[in-house]
């Protein structure tokens, strides 16, 4: 009967403990610089060498050659602390889970005064340290913080949090990370060559991924996999075989499918999974990594390179091309629907109307009224118009600065044919040339510019039509500021008419400056400032005073909080029509006036009576 794998290739030494460089580096300096503590705390999660790396630092420490960093590996106490060893009396393993009662941890505390049998130290290590009750660690406190010279004590755990505080001040704190993919698979196929065994770098990155970052569990499942595999070896069908993984041919056709749309082949895939056995879940929690990977990829084109994709060469090429096939609103909103229908296939009674409720969920983000619908449904339209411009014979490219939702293909002109024989029809007159006037608040028609792309041009007639004189350029040095000061509400809006979000951007504003041709425009908010110029609304403003001033300027955008502010406050109070300050008197002839005042009135009215002075 052969042996584990994981028990096969345990580490003997530190530099063999893999993926835990930040852990072994330090207790590799400590051991050399004899400055090794009397308590230590290894936590993480499980399977990463924790017990593994205890063992290690007890056989350093009780080497002949010792303490040393690099134990020798032939006197008594190297090889009984060995990988498979009998092991040593001095050294004590304890698993917390059935000995963390405070009666066992006070027979421990007696037990450590007695001196080492044959090592330097007696070392302890304590598996599952969370498991020790609070009666227990309060039972080992004291020994923890004040042993004797001759006991050292290794904690072991995957909950550090659960240790009891005043147990973890009294150690030194190591953290055990999960082993990166990359790592784990460069390790099994190191394990494989030594065994003698052929696999394929498809089949090990399916196993270490398996694995989840475990070097223990990774070990377990490539076992698994060697004995059940062929004379071919360890190859990637026979592991998706086996782990009842999702084949890769599967996710990339539900990946296509929902990129094209095509809801009959993803249903036909949800039938597959179903039919073929495969878990619900595993094909849920597989499809979202799939898209986690496409994620990446449309954000870090070299993630492959970086490692933060870790598939085979082929496998990222095509995902590469998915990701193409994307929009970025797209792939965050089906990451979401699949992350919450794997929440809900937890338990779940009827696992296939769930996959086919997410698919149907995929298919329409029309059904999400938040936002992630609503970008998701963005992503689409400015695909499918991009593509139809594409594909479309003699359109005219559109720039990227143009949104694609407000774009449309443009034919090109078609040539005028030539008259065949003079055919009577009704030419309209040439528009007459209007008198130039006062600019207004009304854009004029021979200084508008488009802001849309030009509409389908209608046939030309038969008959040749005159060509009418090119309009007049507009005026760019007969303004100055306080022209635009004084215009500048009619100017917002323009630019209200124009778009909502522009004149947002825009109230309050106000120019504050006016040199060779570029006016200086003050908004209240320096974010404005970016958003205006990403947006190119500060177009808009320009257009807005070519339709009011007939003035063509250039526009620079300051945040000036203060000038902007002031300048709206200002133009409200210039739009608030005048009060006349002047009293209400009446007129000497008004006939309403009484011409009885002062004690006649009071005499009148009031019934008083004159007094006379009073003689002394």
């Amino acid at each position: 009967m052969s042996m584990a794998l994981y028990r096969t290739y345990r580490p003997a030494v530190l530099d063999e403990v893999v993926g835990q460089e930040h852990v072994t580096g330090p207790l590799r300096r400590a051991l050399s610089n004899d400055r090794v503590h009397h308590a230590y705390l290894f936590s993480g999660p499980r399977g990463c060498g924790k017990t593994s790396t205890a063992r290690i630092l007890a056989r350093s420490l009780n080497c002949e050659q010792g303490p040393t960093a690099d134990p020798c590996g032939v006197c008594q106490s190297c090889v009984d602390l060995a990988p498979n060893g009998p092991g040593s009396i001095d050294v004590i393993e304890l698993d917390a889970a059935s000995h963390g009662g405070v009666d066992d941890t006070r027979d421990l505390r007696e037990r450590a005064m007695f001196a080492p049998a044959s090592s330097r130290y007696k070392v302890y290590i304590i598996d599952e340290a969370h498991m020790v009750t609070t009666a227990g660690f309060n039972a080992l406190l004291k020994l923890v913080e004040e042993p004797p010279p001759h006991v050292r004590f290794i904690f072991a755990t995957t909950e550090a949090e659960k240790v009891l505080p005043t147990i973890r001040s009294r150690t030194h704190n190591y953290t055990f990370r999960l082993v990166p993919a990359r790592t784990l698979q460069q390790h099994l196929a190191h394990i494989c060559e030594s065994e003698g065994v052929a696999a394929e770098p498809a089949a090990l990155a399916l196993v270490a991924r398996a694995g989840a970052g475990s070097v223990r569990d990774s070990l377990s499942i490539l076992g698994q996999v060697i004995s059940g595999s062929g004379p071919d070896g360890v190859t990637y069908l026979e592991a998706v075989a086996q782990l009842g993984m999702t084949d890769a041919t599967l996710l990339d056709g539900t990946v296509m499918a929902l990129a094209d749309h095509d809801g009959a082949a993803l249903f036909t895939v949800i039938d597959q999974v179903i039919d073929a056995g495969h878990d619900p879940r595993r094909f849920v929690t597989d499809l979202l990594e799939r898209f986690r990977d496409l994620i990446v990829l449309s954000n870090v084109p070299q993630a492959a390179e970086l490692g933060l994709v870790d598939a085979p060469e082929d496998q990222v090429v095509r995902e590469i091309e998915q990701a193409g096939r994307f929009g970025p609103s797209e792939l965050t909103r089906a990451a979401d629907v699949i992350s919450q229908a794997l929440s809900e296939l937890k338990g779940a009674t009827a696992p296939r109307l769930h996959l086919e409720l997410m698919v149907a969920r995929l298919l329409l983000p029309g059904t999400d009224l938040d936002e992630a619908g609503l970008r998701a449904r963005l992503d689409q339209l400015e695909r499918r118009v991009s593509s139809a411009a594409a594909h479309a014979p003699g359109t005219v490219p559109v720039p990227a600065s143009v949104p694609a939702a407000v774009t449309e293909p443009v034919p090109a002109a078609e040539p005028a044919p030539a008259p065949a024989a003079p055919v009577q029809q009704a030419v309209p007159a040439p528009p007459k040339r209007l008198p130039e006037v006062a600019p207004t608040s009304e854009p004029a028609a021979s200084t508008r510019t488009p802001a849309a792309p030009p509409k389908r041009p209608t046939p030309r007639p038969a008959v040749a039509e005159p060509v009418a004189e090119p309009p007049a350029a507009p005026a760019t040095s007969t303004a100055t500021l306080a022209d635009f000061v004084t215009m500048w509400p009619a100017v917002l809006d323009v630019v209200r008419s124009a778009g909502r979000v522009a004149y947002t951007l825009f109230s309050p504003s106000a120019p504050v400056s006016l040199d060779n041709g570029i006016l200086a425009v003050a908004v209240d908010q320096p974010g404005k400032v970016k958003n205006i110029k990403d947006g190119g609304h500060d177009e808009r403003l320009r257009q807005a005073i070519l339709d009011v001033l007939a003035i063509d300027v250039r526009i620079d955008v300051v945040p000036d909080a203060a000038r902007a502010t002031g300048a709206a406050v200002a133009a409200d109070a210039a739009a608030q029509p005048a009060v006349s300050a002047e009293p209400d008197a009446p007129s000497l002839d008004d006939p309403d006036v009484d011409p009885v005042s002062g004690v006649d009135l009071a005499m009148r009215e009031l019934g008083a009576t004159r007094i006379g002075e009073i003689e002394h």
